[in-house]
């Protein structure tokens, strides 16, 4: 079965304009167990969607949350696959058995074993296969990221290999148009369903449509500094962070706009106009699988979760191959990230992709489900949450119990917790602490406190209450509590996550400046080499698709 994307973005067209359920939201309570979508996209900013703050056009997503709810506090692991691994088990990654699940049950296990027909579309960046963890359907690819025109060999339909069409494929389209045709197997099966879609987008290679590309050609000739500032006034006037918000400043490894060569300015802006346009085109296709759920009335009583696997992505690899002159919607152009960029994109926050500082971890979360919800719409939730609160969630809201055992596992106890108290209008109190941890990047989050250490670095600590953005640290004038919430997070480490002695060892006494060699370097022309590339000993540890290995940088 070859899905086209011409042809499905004239549809897409046509059923966004319809008038949607979602914009008359309804009082009436959910009867029956709902239906459940939850969706994943790829490397997305905090500040990425129009309700976020974003200048991009999200009209579908902007809809949700102003009918729904958003959150102000919800993290992920600040990382591709972990923040898989946590959505689906409902455990932190290590504690989950990392890539192989082998600790835990998947969500659609779950799901599955109470009665409810299982779909997934998209990314997986785990090992075996979607099928082999409960989805009764599933087309994606197994890699890590992929050409978004041209696909990889990994790409699979319910188990099979699945050969990438040569002409009319794009990857974001094909994920919602699959979804489309599970839902009509669904349907016919009578069961309720839960449908879990993880687009690639706006992951590298950047790679949008000729179409969306294009919609925002002159909106970032101004740079990242005045696009920034004018992300923070819209955040500010939505009310995301109240009062009490004091912005982080450009840092030193990031260059002010204006300081940069011509060349730099037009090969950036083309950069930010094909990420714009990759985020405009998920919207889109969700605009057109929210149009078929009204369609088939079940827009009502579905729970709609809508997340990011981390913050913005600084890493400016394959420099070799930035060429001001082409362009990026060429299938053969396969342009990485922009540290300039994903500092704005992650406004208010400091800090990126793999960092546990607030602009790693945070992601926009929207949950629409009129039948469901008893908040105010439009609500802005300020409790913390966390992607392992995904499982726990569907479970109590789909009355499906998580078991005790499995076949062929040992289990370990789920860590998040249930947000249905907050659908019910309610606050969660005190939640347990928050462990954050990808390799040498570390935190933990009890009530309005933050412990957080930059590549072991010596330990910082924030008041978040006062200091979301992290810009005043507390360590010296907090010492007894820094010295309990170290204790903590080391106590986590060992008992809950069961983390290996390499990822526990004391942090530096000494704090450097914090940089990375893989962030963009503006003191030579956009295509002068960068550093050589050395491989990663967790990629090649954890990837082992060998013929079909995802591209660099894609964990």
């Amino acid at each position: 079965m070859h899905f086209l994307f011409k042809s499905t973005a004239i549809i897409a067209a046509s059923w966004f304009i319809t008038p949607l359920a979602m914009a008359k939201p309804t009082s009436s309570k959910a009867t029956s167990r709902p239906n459940i979508l939850v969706v994943m996209v790829d490397d997305l900013g905090f500040s990425d969607l129009g309700c976020y703050g974003s200048e991009i056009q999200t009209p579908t997503l902007d809809r949700l949350a102003a009918n729904g709810l958003r959150f102000s506090q919800f993290y992920n692991t600040a990382k591709c696959h972990s923040s898989r691994v946590s959505l689906l088990s409902g455990q932190y990654c290590i504690q989950a058995g990392d890539v192989h699940l082998s600790k835990a049950v998947t969500s659609a296990e779950v799901l599955g074993k109470a009665g409810y027909f299982t779909m997934m579309t998209g990314k997986w960046h785990l090992k075996k296969e979607p099928t082999d963890f409960g989805f009764d359907r599933y087309f994606g690819h197994l890699s890590g990221a992929c050409n978004f025109y041209k696909g990889d060999n990994t790409f699979r339909l319910n188990g099979e290999k699945w050969n990438v069409p040569k002409e009319g494929f794009y990857t974001t389209i094909a994920d919602v148009d699959h979804a489309i045709h599970f839902l009509g197997e669904a349907r016919k099966s009578e069961k309720p369903w839960y449908l879990y879609i993880a687009f690639n987008a706006p992951h590298a290679p950047l790679q949008p449509l000729k179409e969306d590309y294009e919609k925002y050609q002159g909106h970032y000739t101004k740079g990242w500094d005045v696009i920034r500032n004018a992300r923070l006034k819209k955040q500010r006037d939505l009310g995301l962070f109240g009062k009490k918000l004091t912005e982080s400043p450009r840092p030193d490894h990031i260059q002010a706009w204006d300081t940069l060569s011509a060349d730099w300015k037009i090969f950036e802006e083309k950069r930010m106009m094909a990420l714009a346009g990759m985020i405009d085109r998920v919207d889109q296709e969700l605009g057109r699988l929210v149009a078929n759920l009204e369609a088939a009335g079940e827009l009502d009583n579905t729970m709609i979760l809508f997340i990011s696997d981390n913050g913005a992505c600084p890493y400016d690899r394959k420099r070799s191959q930035r060429k001001i002159e082409e362009m990026p919607y060429n299938p053969n152009v396969t342009w990485a990230d922009s540290t300039g960029w994903a500092w704005m994109r992650n406004s208010p926050f400091q800090f990126y992709k793999q960092n546990q500082f607030e602009g790693g971890i945070s992601t926009p979360a929207i949950v629409h489900w009129p039948a469901g919800l008893q908040t105010k719409i439009g609500s802005i939730i300020h409790d913390p949450a966390h992607i392992i609160d995904v499982l726990p969630t569907l479970s109590e809201i789909g009355k499906a119990p998580i078991p005790d055992s499995w076949p062929g596992r040992h289990l370990n106890p789920v860590s998040g917790v249930s947000l249905a108290p907050i659908f019910a209008g309610k606050s969660l109190n005190k939640r347990p602490p928050i462990h954050l941890l990808y390799e040498s990047d570390r935190g933990l989050r009890i009530g309005d406190w933050k412990l957080v250490s930059f590549k072991s670095q010596p330990w910082e600590l924030y008041n978040m209450a006062n200091d979301r953005t992290e810009l005043n640290n507390l360590a010296s004038k907090e010492p007894e509590r820094l010295k309990t919430m170290i204790k903590e997070w080391h106590r986590m480490a060992v008992d809950q996550l069961q983390a290996p002695a390499h990822l526990r060892k004391p942090v530096a006494a000494e704090a450097k400046p914090h940089t990375h060699r893989e962030w963009s370097d503006h003191s030579k022309g956009p295509t002068e080499a960068g550093p050589k590339k050395t491989k990663s000993r967790r990629i090649k540890r954890k990837t082992k698709f060998k013929k079909t290995m995802p591209l660099q940088g894609s964990e």
